[in-house]
């Protein structure tokens, strides 16, 4: 139900952001949704405050700004931005499962803690070789995870699995990892391809385990769990489109 924007004050708007913020926990939100939520139809005429209140936050440091999934100044930055609450690099999710939001893709693969330290060290895909073994750590992470009945470790591992063919796939088609030109306007200009056979070979090394760990029985369960326990967690997209199922009892 959308708040009444036209009596809010700049202190409301952003006691708003902060509590949709910490509602999507590891997921990022656009200003336009926060505007939705507190100006309904008439959202449009609330970006500008929006705006404001998140140029305050982040100079305040309560509010990370990402472009193209890059840190930026929202004071200075052109085009569309997601929003994430900076405490959400605060949070052991080991100990607070609860704060875990699947989110979409890789999303927060960088952010969750402890686990990004446990397993960005696991990550390489700089040669075929080196992408196979990084491919075969992370995934006997993902079951050592899957053994103590840890979802969040399971998901966590799966997600570098998943960038693992996702930037190797960048480095194929663009040398320099480098997707778009650099532009200070809205419009993004892609460059041209540049193909490299190594890389595209250790993006596939990746998908075999990325395949098997999304598939797993065990995983699929403790996700849909997860996504029943949490309610705010249902915001992720099911597994190859299906509905997500009642928690097993």
């Amino acid at each position: 139900m959308p708040l009444y924007a036209s009596s809010m004050k700049p202190r409301d708007i952003e006691k708003a952001m902060l509590a949709m913020l910490a509602e999507r926990g590891t997921a990022t939100a656009c200003p336009s949704e926060i505007a939705r939520k507190i100006g309904g139809t008439a959202w449009r005429a609330q970006m500008p405050a929006v705006r404001a209140a998140a140029i305050r936050l982040q100079a305040r440091g309560r509010v990370d700004v990402y472009q193209r999934g890059r840190p930026v100044e929202l004071e200075t930055a052109r085009g569309p931005v997601r929003l994430r609450s900076r405490d959400t690099a605060q949070i052991d999710y080991r100990a607070h499962p609860e704060r875990y939001v699947i989110g979409r893709g890789e999303q927060g693969v960088l952010t969750v803690e402890p686990y990004k330290s446990e397993l960005l060290p696991l990550w390489r895909f700089r040669t075929p070789a080196i992408a196979r073994a990084a491919a075969k750590a992370l995934y006997a992470a993902f079951e050592a995870y899957r053994d103590k009945g840890d979802f969040v470790g399971m998901d966590m591992a799966r997600k570098f699995l998943q960038m693992g063919i996702t930037r190797a796939r960048r480095y194929a088609n663009h040398r320099s990892g480098r997707k778009y030109a650099p532009s200070s306007g809205t419009k993004r200009r892609v460059l041209a391809k540049e193909v490299d056979v190594e890389k595209a070979a250790a993006a596939e090394a990746f998908r075999p385990h990325f395949e098997r760990a999304q598939k797993a029985p065990t995983y699929r369960r403790l996700r849909d769990s997860h996504q029943c326990d949490y309610g705010i967690a249902n915001r992720a997209r099911p597994i190859d489109g299906e509905p997500i199922r009642p928690r097993p009892k």
